[in-house]
């Protein structure tokens, strides 16, 4: 850097992949410095967490988006892969950077990394400024009356609701005054998938980047809002928001989801308040998920209730490989692992259903899901995924109760009655009725063969028998008491 140029500041950006509502970024544009926006790739820091294989085919798409806008500002996104310490301490000694600017992380490694930061910006008499943005609220800022963090999801959302509003969110920048810093490619960051490439199912289901947040949130808006409340928990079709991957990387953020949703509720004439007000409980479970994480660091892998820690999982390598690749013989079940596997998504529903047949009728550890969903989900978020897992595995915070066992025939006749759902993900059960299709080994053998299903040999026969599982489940829960 020579003398006469301006010291930058710099703007790191982690999981806030986007330029509207990015505090951020707003803060140093103000500054009236140079701008040098960095993303680094840390796999490398004791205690990161390495993102999963569908996220981060989404990373290298989302950081491609992000980098065509800046270069649309006549700037780009400057990349770099290694410690986040020392990529950051050697960009300080190269520009003479005076400072730092970022958005607050409320994840385990997230937090170290940014005690390490503070103590090499104080080093180098560099601010380092932490900004919110990645929540409406603040870990810290909705406790209890005792001060503590609250365990059950409803009266925290009621706390949450009886909070000022969150500020509205602000726009992208019109301009922005560039540091000029070489970057690495993006290939560099070996994101994509290598041969084979699997990924195929996932780049014709999802399109990354801001635009495309923006835009989902827009067509749910007009479109599906109204009935979420009743249509959530369907199988078939797109009842839900689609937001989850957007939010998870900062493509949008919780603030102008939660402004837009509320606008629509004011100018709404329509009717659908009771929908919106539903869909805004997910994001407040999300929220929730967070305020956990943030208190209890070992979320993601020691159950929040100590008479889980040893509650008698088996250990079942031939049984997991069923429920990961949907043989499990149960079609609502395979549906659904099977809609992951190619598209990196599930709906809520199916979640439920999957992660319950896991861990009561296969009784294998949560754990074990928890980390194959973080391998194939595009939304695999640290707080989500673990606060979910453990509430469906009953050991969480406001936990379903163990004992509530779904039985996934009856789920699926009750969330795909007409069986459309195993239809799209479980084609050689196509030919069946509605009535055979969610319990095909009831169905009459002459159905069966006129659909062309040899239960055994074009699908499974079913791996564990439901009631027989049940009472296994039944009887591993009362080990613990």
């Amino acid at each position: 850097m020579s003398k006469d140029e301006k010291s930058p500041v710099i703007v790191w950006f982690r999981k806030e992949l986007r330029l509207a509502d990015h505090k951020a970024l707003a803060t140093a544009i103000k500054s009236g410095a140079p701008v040098l926006p960095l993303y680094i790739h840390d796999v490398e820091t004791k205690g990161t967490v390495s993102p999963g294989g569908a996220s981060r085919w989404w990373l290298h798409e989302s950081l491609k988006a992000l980098n065509a806008s800046l270069e649309e500002l006549g700037g780009g996104l400057i990349l770099r892969k290694g410690r986040t310490r020392d990529v950051l301490a050697d960009i300080l000694g190269k520009t003479n950077a005076t400072a730092i600017h970022a958005t607050q992380s409320y994840e385990p490694f997230g937090t170290r990394c940014e005690a390490d930061l503070d103590e090499l910006c104080s080093e180098n008499d560099v601010v380092f400024h932490l900004h919110p943005g990645r929540l409406l609220f603040a870990p810290g800022d909705i406790t209890t009356k005792e001060g503590n963090t609250y365990r059950v999801f409803t009266p925290f959302w009621k706390s949450c609701l009886a909070q000022p509003a969150p500020p509205a969110p602000s726009g992208a920048p019109k301009k922005i005054d560039f540091a000029k810093v070489k970057s690495d490619p993006l290939d560099s960051l070996k994101l994509q998938p290598s041969k084979p490439d699997w990924a195929g199912g996932l780049r014709k289901a999802w399109t990354p980047g801001e635009k495309a947040a923006r835009d989902a949130l827009t067509e749910f808006i007009d479109e599906r809002i109204g009935d979420y409340d009743k249509k959530r928990d369907a199988l078939p079709g797109t009842p839900t928001s689609l937001l989850s991957p957007y939010l998870h990387f900062g493509e949008i953020s919780p603030v102008q989801v939660w402004h837009a949703v509320n606008h629509a509720i004011e100018a709404d004439s329509g009717g659908i308040e009771k929908g919106a007000r539903s869909f805004l409980r997910e994001i407040g479970w999300r929220e929730f998920s967070y305020h956990l994480l943030f208190s209890f660091p070992e979320l993601p892998d020691k159950p929040l209730r100590p008479e889980f820690e040893d509650f008698p999982w088996r250990n079942d390598k031939k049984a997991l490989t069923a429920w990961q690749r949907g043989q499990t013989g149960y079609p609502v079940v395979d549906a659904a692992m099977r809609q992951l596997w190619e598209t990196g998504w599930m709906p809520n529903r199916a979640r439920m259903v999957v992660a319950s047949f896991l861990v009561k009728h296969l009784l294998l550890p949560w754990q074990d899901g928890a980390a194959w969903f973080w391998d194939t989900l595009v939304d695999a978020d640290l707080a989500n995924n673990s606060a979910s897992w453990q509430w469906v595995s009953g050991c969480g915070a406001d936990a379903a109760p163990y004992f509530r066992i779904f039985n996934p025939i009856l789920q699926g006749e009750k969330f795909d009655p007409e069986g459309d759902y195993v239809r799209t993900w479980v084609p050689e059960l196509a030919d069946l009725e509605a009535d055979d299709i969610h319990a095909p080994w009831d169905a009459p053998p002459g159905l069966l063969a006129a659909a062309g299903v040899k239960l055994g040999e074009t699908y499974p026969e079913p791996i564990v028998d439901h009631a027989a599982a049940r009472e296994r489940a039944l009887k591993a829960l009362e080990s613990t008491k």
